[in-house]
């Protein structure tokens, strides 16, 4: 046989191998070849300098996933699913009310005292209102992200980015002020039975009302519940949290003038509330709730239809930074939805407002596509998202299927990171225009838009791992349905690489 004809062979032999993707050190962050190719056809990759010796042609390898790590599934499903960033921030919060219970029954001799426990359930309210006001989940942000420079280590950048599992806070404190209203109330009204005035009988009336209402938004914040009745969640929770801050404010006069009158020298009713911490705690909860709502305004909207499945609609009344999102409505008092926004230049490059695009994926949505809206209500201050975080690494794999490339758009405008894209959805151009294939071709010339209707459904999560091995990326980031979601990240971060996707139960 001729040499030449040896050549070929060899080269079609290449062509048609399984090669296994590199296993990725967590530690390191080196990728170890685990190839069945031959010698010297994968180099290790260094991630931190993101340069490979000798770039693999994966366009023609039959790819295979490496193994996942852990001992086993148990302790994978353990470590990445159960004991997940909002789960833990749930119990960190907690135990930290469990621990100050303990306290004040050590200190009053078996019984905490109603004040105690009030000011305890006052503070627990602030938490979860502060935990979902824009500005200071915005701060949160901030302070987790633009203040750790990317040559921190890796591992100290990789857990800061789950900053937005935030909603394990807001729930935590939530459930707690629940638990210690249904105490507070329990002692109020053993305090009335011992010493009945007319007081002490409003304060338990004000008392059972806001347990009531806590008790609602609870029950109605169940995520199986949420799920498949959102709307309705989302009336329970506005319209209870309303009639528990009004009766809030009458429950801390009746409530002051009760027990101010059961010391020896009764201060004044004004004196008294000043001088308690769940007077001023409720202060800032109030403020939490006006500030949002104090932004309430009806601005204009110019529509863009681009298919028969996605408008694009576009504002003009303020300019807008990256990696912020917007909530619209056409029903305030109702109904309210959340988009991620993409800032807008005009031809000369100065800014000019920003957009966001609607995908059919619900009623509102498609009776928005079907009939463009001239205007809107817009409310709260713009809140930072998920891909706030993608900062604080050096590279990143941007992964969307569908509409979920809305949310990215804006992180390619702002140019930050350097990214690879894999965006899988149906008919792409068709469905989205030009404008936004030029959008995701300009932040990655090499990105990957896969046509499902006529590639099929791709193995998201080979092909992802494809990407981070090929590019030496930092870390994932996917926007996708909830199933998906779960999906890529549970196949990322089992496998050794930081992935982050929304939370959809926060």
């Amino acid at each position: 046989m001729s040499t030449t004809n040896l050549k070929d062979q060899e080269k079609r032999s290449e062509k048609h191998q399984v090669m296994t993707l590199p296993q990725l050190d967590n530690n390191s962050y080196d990728v170890t070849p685990t190839s069945t190719s031959t010698s010297g056809s994968v180099r290790s990759v260094d991630v931190e300098k993101k340069v490979s010796e000798d770039p693999v042609d994966f366009e023609q390898l039959e790819l295979a996933l490496p193994t996942k790590l852990g001992h086993s599934s148990f302790t994978r499903w353990l470590y990445h699913i159960a004991l997940s960033y909002y789960r833990k921030t749930f119990t960190v919060i907690f135990v930290a009310n469990l621990v100050a219970f303990i306290v004040f029954v050590t200190r009053n001799r078996g019984t905490p005292s109603a004040e105690n426990v009030g000011s305890a359930a006052s503070a627990n309210l602030m938490i979860t209102l502060l935990f979902r006001q824009e500005n200071f989940v915005n701060l949160v942000y901030e302070l987790a992200t633009d203040i750790i420079p990317l040559s921190a280590p890796l591992w100290l950048r990789k857990r800061l980015a789950k900053v937005f599992h935030y909603g394990g806070a807001h729930s935590g404190a939530g459930v707690a002020a629940v638990v210690w209203y249904i105490m507070y109330t329990i002692l109020t009204t053993k305090d009335h039975i011992a010493n009945p005035t007319k007081w002490s009988l409003a304060n338990i009336v004000t008392s059972y009302i806001l347990v009531l209402m806590f008790c609602f938004i609870l029950v109605g914040a169940h995520p199986t519940f949420r799920r498949r009745y959102h709307d309705y969640f989302e009336a329970i929770h506005r319209y209870s949290g309303w009639v528990a801050v009004c009766t809030f404010w009458m429950h801390q006069c009746f409530a002051g003038n009760q027990y101010r009158l059961m010391q020896s020298n009764p201060p004044s009713l004004g004196r008294y509330l000043i001088s308690t911490s769940g007077f001023w705690t409720f202060i800032v909860s109030s403020c939490c709730t006006a500030l949002s709502w104090a932004r309430l305004r009806k601005v204009d909207v110019y529509p863009e239809t681009l298919s028969n499945h996605v408008t694009r609609l576009h504002f003009k009344y303020r300019n807008m930074k990256p990696f912020y999102g917007l909530k619209v409505s056409n029903k305030p008092l109702l109904e309210w939805h959340a988009f991620a926004t993409i800032p807008e230049d005009e031809a000369n490059g100065k800014p000019d407002g920003f957009s966001i695009v609607v995908s059919n994926a619900g009623d509102w949505t498609s009776d928005v596509i079907r009939n463009p809206p001239k205007k809107l209500w817009v409310r709260g201050y713009p809140l930072h998202g998920l891909l706030y975080t993608s900062k604080l690494f050096r590279k990143i794999v941007v992964v969307a299927t569908g509409s979920g490339i809305g949310p990215p758009l804006s992180l390619f405008y702002a140019d930050f990171t350097p990214r690879r894209i894999f965006w899988s959805t149906p008919a792409p151009e068709k469905t989205y225009g030009s404008e936004i294939i030029n959008m995701v071709k300009k932040a990655d010339p090499d990105a990957w838009i896969w046509d499902t209707r006529k590639q099929g459904r791709p193995d998201m999560v080979a092909v992802t791992y494809k990407l981070v091995a090929e590019s030496g990326a930092e870390a994932v980031f996917i926007i996708s349905n909830p199933k998906l979601t779960r999906k890529v990240v549970y196949g990322m971060e089992s496998r050794g690489i930081p992935a982050y996707g929304a939370i959809f139960d926060s």
